[in-house]
């Protein structure tokens, strides 16, 4: 089977996302927009980046927007639950990368270093694309920027002089490993001085089913033998007669955007940006499959729906030498995390709200042979956190400890940006760029609520902090196709409410206390690109090698409360934990690419990721979490007028428990013994373009029904699966 599988691997494919588009030689072409109005070409970036442009987010065919990340094989994606995908950039995650939608930061207050499940909240069916930045880009970007960013750009609306017009497209798939039902609507309208776009789509998955056939590299694991039912208020333990169906693990999802733009002149363009996500409860799996004295420990774990709203007015002006944007935005996110332990009557609920009011201005300016960007951006921000628990018996209702301090809570962001790019000859490009600001935070605890209980030595957390960065990059073209590329650039992180102030039990024994002496974590990162080909074009490789060397890196040890190094509640003894900046970190590594054209039709690619990332105290090296083994992608593709073919595998090495960093966020406990095994899946996926205004879909994933698990997951990922698709334009 595996021979065969070998054989088509070399007969069909289509681009992967680390294709011939993205590669070094033809990018000369591509315009990468780093910033709202910041447009360079990506061969003459000192920066590592990638795009995934239009027709692969639809050739993709990906369930959800994790989906579409992980089947790149361009960045590693983590999963506590189905409902989730938390990217993971050059051993950077959650609150370490920034994701940025149609220029506004997503990133707030409450964004945890753990496991960040917020990006399905982008609807992959309205992106027009969407950037990858790896390594800091906080000149740009600003904080949080550590190992990269994604950038992701939403459908634009379009005019039209001459006519009237109206056009749009309908999708719907259907996948088997999870009964996946998706449908999705687009319509722009154009004309003249006016333009809208209007998007809508929605997915409901069931179940997941794991895959049923042995990982050649490791044992079974992972199945789900029993679960949790509830019936007239009684938790009763019901044994799961399809053990490899990953019970309470589906949800569903809708999305909704709205664009209208006026054109008031030639140059000045005014828009309206209106986005709305919105999911069902989502089960938290991996809390799920928790035993404590061989049963259960939750019967109930869920994340209630994760809610995110957006409202952007922008003006864009455009001169001949100068353009200039001005966006005023608004955001609101809501989640909650609600959790019953076993036949405990008592559901406690956690609530957050978050505000987010933010001003951003950027502009270009050709100033003599040199391009000018700058800008400024202020981000003010609120969080309500409160909390109560109800008896699912008796319906009664009491106030218990929140998440994050239940007073008021604000973050005020103030920043501005200055950058400069320019070429030395028609051989030589450099770009140089800073970033100063200013941020502050408040944090409230009231004293009239259980926070009592805990007795902190403190009822309020105050920060202000002064921030800068710098990045200084050049690329020389040896020859046409040998091209070196030099960057070296800062990056820094301020400490949030989640850093400072978040009151958490871990479930494992460790309870997570705030620690108001945090200070920003900064980092200096330094790359080596080195790329060749040959004049024909019809192979290439590129290699990245980077280092980031880590200062003041906040990371969770162990902490005192009350002259305590541990905390006893409900019975349990908790060792007590609190973020910390940590002395010297480092995080380092290779990425390869290499493509080979076989011929007008066929082609071969090949993503190859390797991170390594250590702690220095007390002159020892201890692992950083968050660093993902050896992983990547071998596709090869097929071309045609017709078709659009991909055969390819992805592949993940093994992290043994040695490389973990225990009791933090590598999730050792939802990992089989000696640590995660490693794992390669075989698919194949086609796109078939002959039939009028019409795109047909069909793909296999993880052929062999392979078992496996994503490292740092907690639940396992899809069995064998044949998805149905198709997209009607009109």
């Amino acid at each position: 089977m595996r021979i065969l599988l070998i054989a088509i691997l070399i007969l069909f494919g289509e681009n992967s996302f680390a294709q011939k588009q993205d590669s070094t030689a033809t990018a000369l072409k591509e315009i990468v927009l780093t910033k709202v109005k910041k447009r360079s070409s990506s061969t003459s970036e000192p920066q590592e980046i990638r795009i995934f442009s239009i027709n692969q987010i639809e050739n993709s065919n990906a369930q959800t927007i994790a989906d579409l990340l992980l089947n790149s094989g361009e960045l590693h994606v983590q999963k506590s639950q189905q409902g989730g995908g938390s990217p993971v950039i050059r051993g950077f995650e959650a609150s370490r990368i920034l994701l940025v939608i149609d220029g506004i930061r997503m990133n707030n207050l409450m964004y945890r270093s753990g496991h960040l499940q917020n990006s399905i909240t982008v609807d992959q069916n309205s992106l027009e694309k969407l950037t990858l930045f790896y390594g800091p880009t906080a000149t740009i970007y600003g904080s949080d920027a550590l190992g990269g960013a994604l950038h992701f750009e939403t459908i634009k609306t379009t005019f039209n002089p001459k006519k009237i017009e109206l056009k749009g497209s309908v999708s719907s798939r259907f996948g088997s490993v999870n009964s996946e039902k998706n449908g999705s609507f687009n319509l722009n309208y154009s004309s003249e001085k006016w333009a809208s776009v209007t998007a809508f789509s929605y997915s409901d998955f069931d179940d997941l089913r794991m895959g049923k056939k042995k990982n050649r590299h490791a044992d079974f694991f992972g199945t789900r033998d029993f679960y949790v039912n509830t019936i007239n208020g009684q938790d009763i333990i019901v044994e799961n007669e399809k053990p490899h169906l990953q019970v309470k693990s589906g949800y569903e999802q809708y999305n909704l955007l709205q664009k209208i733009a006026y054109l008031s002149s030639k140059n000045t363009k005014h828009e309206v940006n209106l986005q709305y996500s919105n999911t069902s409860n989502i089960p938290r799996y991996d809390r799920l499959t928790e035993i404590s004295n061989n049963k259960p420990k939750f019967a109930e774990w869920y994340y209630g729906p994760q809610s995110r709203f957006l409202a952007v007015y922008s003006i864009e002006k455009k001169r001949k030498k100068a353009d200039l944007g001005i966006n005023l935005s608004y955001q609101n996110i809501k989640e909650s995390r609600h959790t019953r332990l076993l036949n405990n009557p008592d559901l406690e609920n956690r609530n957050e709200n978050v505000n987010v009011f933010a001003l951003n201005i950027d502009g270009s300016k050709v100033v003599k042979k040199m391009n000018w960007f700058y800008g400024f951006e202020s981000y003010f921000e609120t969080l309500n956190s409160s909390a109560f628990s109800n008896s699912i018996i008796k319906g009664e209702n009491f106030i218990i400890d929140s998440r994050y301090p239940n007073g008021k809570n604000k973050m005020w962001r103030n920043e501005a940006y200055s950058s400069l790019e320019s070429s030395i000859n028609n051989k030589t490009f450099w770009n140089i760029g800073a970033r100063l600001g200013f941020t502050s935070l408040e944090s409230n605890f009231n004293n009239n609520t259980t926070f009592n209980t805990f007795n902190f030595p403190f009822n309020s957390i105050s920060q202000k902090n002064i921030t800068y960065s710098g990045s200084l990059g050049i690329v020389h073209k040896i020859k046409p196709n040998i091209v070196i590329k030099s960057n070296i650039s800062s990056g820094f992180r301020v400490p949030n409410i989640d850093d400072l102030a978040k009151i958490f039990d871990s479930g494992n024994g460790f309870l997570i206390v705030p620690n108001q002496n945090i200070k920003p974590e900064k980092t200096i990162t330094t790359d080596l690109g080195i790329f060749l080909g040959n004049k024909k074009e019809n192979w290439h490789i590129e290699n990245t090698f980077y280092y980031t060397r880590f200062i003041d890196a906040i990371l969770l040890d162990n902490f005192t409360y009350n002259n305590s190094s541990t905390y006893t509640s409900n019975g349990e003894t908790n060792t007590v934990l609190a973020n910390q900046n940590k002395g010297k970190a480092f995080v380092t590594g290779l990425n390869t690419r290499f493509y080979l054209k076989l011929s007008n039709a066929f082609n071969v690619d090949l993503n190859y990721n390797y991170t390594i990332g250590r702690f220095v105290e007390n002159a020892s090296k201890m692992p950083l979490d968050h660093i993902p083994p050896v992983y990547g992608k071998l596709g090869l593709s097929y071309n045609s007028n017709l078709w659009n073919t991909e055969a390819y595998m992805l592949f993940n090495g093994k992290k043994p428990i040695e490389d973990y960093f225990l009791n933090g966020e590598d999730n050792e406990k939802y990992a089989p013994e000696g640590g995660m095994p490693a794992w390669e899946t075989y698919n194949i996926k086609g796109t078939y373009k002959g039939i009028k205004k019409m795109n047909l879909y069909l793909g296999f994933e993880n052929i062999l029904d392979t078992q496996y698990r994503v490292f740092a997951s907690g639940i396992n990922a899809p069995g064998r699966n044949m998805y149905l698709g198709a997209r009607y334009r009109f």
